[in-house]
């Protein structure tokens, strides 16, 4: 979402910075707005008498992704004057953009996130989470609201390895059940921001009992990790594609499959074998099996 700044006062900002080629592209907007907005890129670069790249350029250099969020903008004024609002909290989607667009703009944020993975997880945490799941008398996974999808797909993994697993969805219910843990059980909760107020009165309670917890999130100084024996970071705080809860999933399923994954790893024949087993108590659930 743009600023509220007016499109003559962008330009009037931007103007002393800008090449001769665009100062002839800014000239002719500012003086034209009514008209600017019912030409293409192609069209405004003639009557300019510029390239089309040139066009291009001044439209970022005001501010814009390209000439077609600066058109969208001519043409809509209102948009420009009104006040700030972005509910998808920077996804890459914005009003002027076409249907065919957002296939590519999802999966390149989805590779951007996965790209941030990789590059904030750190592998010395990885292991101490895996010895703790895997030595767990009791694993319990917690989670609110978005973060009930990771969770839900972590515990239906390790459950698939013979390891005891528990997942409340209510708030509630995980706070009770974190005030009964002993010693032995474990912990795993997932919040992107660190700062779930239900996430971590849980993760207090499951402390106070003795237990070991393991956090996933993305925001390195949360006051979540003051409850963790172990974080796991999926990705960037300062991250504004997909920056949002909403879209938090992608990096902890991601996270999911690599706990799973490492877990079979540190005991390849116990859990490949606890694998065959859960595989075959279900075998008969296909149709027409």
């Amino acid at each position: 979402m743009q600023t509220s700044t007016g499109i003559r006062e962008r330009i009037d900002h931007v103007y002393p910075s800008l090449r001769p080629a665009e100062r002839a592209v800014a000239q002719y907007v500012r003086d034209h707005l009514a008209e600017a907005s019912e030409l293409t890129v192609g069209q405004l670069a003639e009557v300019a008498r510029v390239s089309e790249p040139t066009v291009i350029r001044f439209s970022r250099k005001l501010g814009f992704g390209g000439y077609r969020e600066l058109r969208y903008v001519l043409r809509h004024p209102q948009a420009e004057r009104q006040a700030t609002f972005d509910p998808l909290e920077g996804f890459d989607l914005n009003p002027w953009d076409k249907l065919d667009d957002v296939p590519e703009k999802t999966v390149n944020a989805a590779k951007t996130l996965l790209d941030d993975l990789l590059a904030s997880l750190d592998r010395k945490e990885l292991r101490k989470a895996v010895s703790l799941i895997t030595r767990a008398r009791l694993i319990d996974i917690i989670g609110v609201e978005n973060s009930i999808v990771p969770a839900t797909d972590l515990f239906t993994k390790l459950n698939y390895l013979g390891l005891t697993c528990r997942l409340n969805a209510d708030a509630y219910m995980q706070q009770i059940g974190a005030g009964h843990l002993e010693p032995d059980d474990v912990v795993v909760a997932f919040s992107h921001s660190g700062r779930s107020a239900d996430t971590i009165k849980a993760l207090r309670l499951a402390k106070s009992r003795d237990a070991h917890t393991i956090v996933i999130t993305n925001t390195p100084d949360a006051p979540i990790g003051n409850w963790a024996d172990v974080r796991l970071l999926a990705g960037r705080e300062d991250r504004k594609i997909y920056g949002s809860a909403i879209f938090s999933r992608t990096a902890h399923i991601a996270m999911v499959d690599i706990l799973y994954m490492a877990v079979i790893l540190s005991d390849y024949g116990r859990f490949s074998t606890e694998l065959d087993r859960s595989g075959r108590y279900i075998q008969d659930r296909g149709f027409g099996a």
